[in-house]
């Protein structure tokens, strides 16, 4: 069992180019907010624009004290929001290094959103198992309904890259990756790595209206590592 103060974390990547205009002048800048605060405030015209309607956003940063600016714009209408900026937290390195990457597939995401409907979700954790030689992809559960095990052959429709190097079977909890599920729903594709210590890797693609791209990564600790006896 891997314990670890914090077993999960999730980024999300955007590049300059799905900005009308991006100016940085610093190498980098790092602060925290408030998530609900952020959310209510990209949300202040309401989550469900009317038909042809669209918000613009402007994101302003004089740097470090001031608070963080957005300028919201839908019909004519103005709203400048302000967010008080904290000191950031150091971000956990979860190490996960490409060198070090054992299994890699490449899913389109409607498959994984298959599993997460179609398994028993009242299991507390999800094994994955990762393989050259079959069952090559399993998504197990083990919930009030006994075991459940959804299979992907290497040559299934839904899977567009399959690099598996040895056989791993892990396990996950289900109360760590319901986050992720979000990203899941807006996304395309999915990868899924797993590191040689069994640490997963889920990167979601995500194409916005404009066919422009973005990603959300997660990082799970396992929960428990199998033997190949007990998959």
């Amino acid at each position: 069992m891997l314990k670890t103060k914090k077993k999960y974390q999730m980024h999300s990547k955007y590049m300059a180019g799905i900005f009308q205009e991006f100016i940085v002048q610093e190498e980098s800048v790092t602060f925290r907010i408030n998530l609900t605060i952020l959310l209510d405030c990209l949300s202040i015209f309401g989550s469900s624009p009317m038909p042809g309607t669209l918000t613009a956003l402007r994101m302003c940063y004089q740097g470090y004290g001031y608070p963080l600016m957005l300028f919201l714009e839908e019909g004519g209408v103005v709203t400048v929001c302000k967010i008080n900026t904290q000191e950031p937290e150091e971000t956990l390195d979860f190490d996960f290094c490409s060198t070090n990457v054992i299994n890699k597939i490449i899913l389109q995401s409607e498959g994984l959103r298959e599993a997460f409907s179609e398994l028993d979700m009242t299991s507390e954790v999800l094994q994955i198992t990762m393989s050259p030689n079959k069952p090559y992809f399993r998504l197990s559960t083990f919930g009030n309904a006994g075991s459940s095990h959804l299979d992907y052959p290497k040559d299934s429709d839904l899977m567009e890259s399959f690099q598996c190097n040895q056989t791993q079977v892990n396990r996950y909890k289900i109360s760590l990756l319901k986050p992720s599920t979000k990203a899941l729903v807006l996304s395309c594709k999915v990868s899924i790595r797993t590191d040689n210590r069994g640490f997963l890797s889920l990167q979601y693609m995500i194409r916005n209206e404009d066919g422009q791209i973005c990603f959300v990564e997660y990082y799970c600790c396992p929960d428990e590592e199998v033997s190949e006896s007990e998959s």
